[in-house]
């Protein structure tokens, strides 16, 4: 992964999976196989986001409407990019792929099964056509930096990459540094509910990983960390009311292109915070949360879902720590944080809106 490549240099890369792959590098026609990968390819191709992208799936629009019209707004070609189905869920057409002539095709590594069981990367490896597998969702803290250095080796911008690498861990570290310096640390059992609202099961939640991992290192115990084997999974009503959790935290976007008029939390870029907090209160409501020690002392949080997916995890770190010890880090400020990542990385300006408290004050 070391060295600078030249230009049509054909080099191995190392993917996330430990596959070694031959790539033409940098790479001019790349295929996502996430639209909200622009997440991590706006943060390299600041400049011009979408130059090298010639197809990607259509999720972003629905998972992250503010996201996508921010995005739009300010790069309306994206709206002519050609969109394809997932691997997941056998829609991806490798025909038209190819069509698109790319030099590789960006896999986030929750597909990898689903991709190995359809045959795509020998039918790929056919035609001459590249897969790399990256993860900010599956083991998030642990692959972000190697994906990000991937990546920046594909684009050729492995200083940029570098770069980023080095801002993630200093923000995550003003977190973790501090917490390692506080004596007689009283952590808080936390219950991170996943897409609260967005469908009326209760309660969708994180085991050891992705959000999960993220309460812990902003000084919590995750509740469902027991209960939850993998990732993802979820936790009955009655977990919840025995473990009486000190702080409640619910992940939330925009999901009108999903869930219509839904009761999820919309939270994200430019959301209008006081709706946000009136959908969250609505939702504490539920048989789960009553006389929960959480809802009685206002402990309640919703956090932009998308940080489960995408780079910028650290400042939902960040905005976790501020508000399971208050005291500890009044002086952090998570928006001013979020705001400096897009000064210096991203394509477009911040807005606010990413989190939303019940908590007066918070």
């Amino acid at each position: 992964m070391s060295g600078v490549a030249f230009a049509g240099e054909k080099v191995k890369v190392t993917d996330i999976t430990g596959r070694q792959v031959e790539v033409n590098v940098p790479v001019e026609r790349v295929i996502l196989g996430e639209g909200r990968q622009i997440y991590f390819t706006g943060a390299l191709d600041t400049e011009t986001p979408f130059k090298r992208i010639v197809g990607w799936r259509d999720d972003f629009q629905k998972a992250d409407l503010d996201g996508y019209n921010i995005y739009l707004k300010k790069f309306p070609e994206m709206a002519k990019i050609p969109t394809f189905g997932g691997m997941k869920d056998g829609t991806f057409d490798i025909e038209q792929a190819v069509t698109m002539k790319p030099d590789v095709i960006i896999m986030n590594i929750d597909a990898k099964s689903a991709t190995e069981e359809s045959g795509y990367i020998e039918k790929l490896s056919k035609v001459g056509i590249p897969l790399v597998y990256v993860d900010f969702r599956e083991k998030a803290m642990e692959n972000t930096d190697p994906s990000m250095r991937l990546i920046g080796k594909l684009f050729g911008k492995e200083a940029k990459a570098e770069e980023f690498v080095k801002f993630h861990d200093a923000q995550i570290a003003r977190v973790t540094d501090t917490l390692a310096k506080a004596k007689d640390l009283k952590k808080p059992v936390v219950f991170m509910e996943r897409a609260g609202g967005y469908s009326d099961d209760c309660c969708m939640s994180f085991g050891n990983e992705n959000f999960g991992k993220m309460v812990e290192l902003a000084g919590g115990i995750n509740m469902a960390k027991g209960i939850i084997p993998g990732t993802f999974g979820s936790v009955n009503p009655e977990q919840i009311i025995a473990s009486n959790p000190d702080q409640i935290i619910v992940t939330g976007a925009n999901w009108e292109l999903y869930v219509p008029g839904g009761k999820w939390v919309g939270v994200g870029p430019g959301a209008d915070k006081a709706l946000a907090a009136k959908k969250l209160s609505a939702l504490m409501q539920r048989p789960a949360f009553t006389g929960v020690k959480a809802v009685q002392d206002g402990n309640v949080h919703a956090i932009w879902h998308q940080f489960y997916n995408n780079p910028y995890q650290f400042v939902a770190v960040q905005q976790m720590a501020k508000w399971l010890h208050p005291d500890l880090f009044k002086d952090l400020d998570p928006e001013a944080t979020f705001k400096e990542l897009h000064t210096h990385f991203l394509p477009v300006d911040y807005h606010s809106g990413y989190f939303v408290s019940l908590k007066p004050g918070l």
